[in-house]
């Protein structure tokens, strides 16, 4: 160390190569042995070339050296550019070429504002992926050289053909360090529309706490449609088989059902954004404040599961200023994505109810009735789920009798009755039915009538029950006495 530190070059490698060893593994993730980095960092910094080789020149390059020492110029200073000469560079490269990883050399030339030359080396010795990573891809982003990198990767592998597994590395690399927009950059160079479009699907949902803000960032919705159309396009148009073999090798590929599947999703996502927005615009400007997301932790759109899709039903259809208004988009939801549309009834009647809009209700009832999918049980089946959410007190004892009475199956008006407590109209309805469908019912009037401790309402149903089982206890014996 002390001839390179005295300006001896040849004298030093020679010294060198008795205590320095060319690494097993040149792939392996570090930058080589300390001894390595102190004579790389030298050189880059402090030394001065010689050709002195008498005593004398040698005592002159120690004073030098001392010279230096003394000086209140630090090495940062006396650098004149990347490194102090050609030579030097040249002396550096011997060194990691000879001793080095393949991470010490390529980080060299990214230091030196050589990121061509460390490509180079990078493709030609088809170094490991953490060297592209460690090497050149963060001192570029940590630079602000990612577009530079980019338009090189192009010059020296326009087909990416060669890069791809450092292109697939750095998506994975950006991804789990959370840099979406380099990712998004990325992507697009890569022209890999498909993982391009979801990651401006993450960009319109990430952050968003309501319509209102998911409205500001429909932009992304559009651009996720406009990859989606490019990648049909050329799936379209791909015939020849460069393109073919470009395409499978690390673009995500797609069927056309299913990309045509997302582009819907995507349109109807949008429109449900456009009439949210819209909504919780009018009623932010009435309330002065921003309507909040509904207690979940992320805004539901169509992207999320089945469950979520529920949810954004629900959401359009009380979204609107009356029922009419949203329901349209909602029963669109419904059926496009196959959804049980009893589910998102019931869970869209729940909230009316216990907001005591009950004109919203019966609102709700009449579009499911003229949707032309709706049977009269659903919408019993509604009304009864609505009246068992309801607050039985009698501030809403007339709405309530007034739902009953939209009830057309008999069986499913009595047991809207007992809900309420009401058990004298369930019993006149019971037993107004043949004995055989009347039975059950009035027994469970009576199970109603034990649990409310109703005395009088338990005898007349034991009355009825004792009558009817004398008079069917006959009917079984004539056939007998015959």
């Amino acid at each position: 160390l002390s001839s390179l530190k005295g300006g001896y070059l040849s004298e030093a490698r020679e010294k060198f190569a008795r205590c320095l060893k060319a690494p097993v593994d040149r792939n392996q993730p570090n930058l080589g042995p300390p001894l390595l980095q102190e004579v790389v960092q030298h050189l880059e910094t402090t030394a001065q070339p010689t050709q002195a080789t008498s005593h004398g020149e040698d005592i002159l390059a120690s004073l030098r050296q001392l010279e230096d020492a003394l000086s209140e110029v630090g090495p940062a200073e006396r650098q004149e550019g990347p490194i102090q000469s050609s030579a030097l560079h040249q002396e550096c490269l011997y060194y990691l070429q000879t001793y080095g990883t393949h991470l010490a050399l390529i980080s060299f030339y990214m230091r030196h504002d050589c990121m061509k030359e460390a490509l180079i080396f990078l493709l030609s010795k088809d170094c490991s992926d953490e060297a592209f990573l460690d090497g050149v891809l963060q001192p570029s982003l940590e630079r602000g050289l990612f577009s530079k990198l980019r338009g090189i990767i192009e010059k020296l592998d326009p087909s990416l053909d060669r890069c791809s597994r450092y292109l697939i590395a750095s998506c994975q690399f950006l991804q789990r360090r959370g840099l979406y927009h380099c990712l998004y950059q990325l992507q697009q160079f890569m022209m890999d529309h498909v993982r391009a479009a979801m990651t401006c699907i993450r960009f319109f949902t990430h952050g968003a706490s309501s319509y209102l803000q998911l409205g500001e960032q429909q932009r992304w919705l559009v651009r996720a449609k406009e990859h989606l159309r490019t990648y049909l396009q050329e799936q379209q148009g791909r015939g020849s088989g460069r393109k073919k073999s470009m395409g499978n090798t690390f673009r995500k590929m797609m069927s056309s059902s299913d990309v045509s599947r997302h582009m819907n999703t995507i349109e109807l996502q949008l429109e449900v954004t456009r009439f949210l927005h819209r909504c919780e615009s009018a009623s932010s400007k009435s309330s002065k404040t921003s309507t909040p997301s509904s207690g979940s932790t992320s805004l539901p759109t169509l992207f999320g599961g089945s469950p979520v899709k529920i949810e954004v039903a629900c959401k359009v259809m009380l979204g609107g200023k009356n029922i009419e208004e949203g329901f349209g988009i909602a029963y669109r939801v419904i059926q496009d994505f196959q959804l049980e549309a009893q589910a998102v009834y019931v869970r869209a009647g729940h909230r009316l109810v216990r907001q005591r809009q009950y004109g919203a209700v019966r609102q709700l009832l009449k579009c499911v009735g003229e949707s032309g999918t709706a049977t009269k049980n659903d919408c019993d089946s509604l009304i009864l789920n609505c009246v068992k959410v309801a607050d039985k007190g009698p501030t809403d004892a007339k709405e309530l009798e007034s739902l009953i009475l939209e009830i057309k199956t008999t069986e499913t008006k009595i047991k809207a009755y007992l809900v309420c407590g009401k058990l004298r109209p369930a019993y006149l309805l019971a037993v107004k039915l043949e004995p055989g469908r009347a039975g059950p019912l009035v027994r469970d009037v009576l199970q109603a009538a034990e649990e409310a401790h109703d005395s009088v309402m338990q005898n007349i149903c034991r009355q009825w029950l004792s009558e009817h089982n004398k008079t069917s206890v006959q009917r079984q014996a004539r056939p007998k006495a015959r």
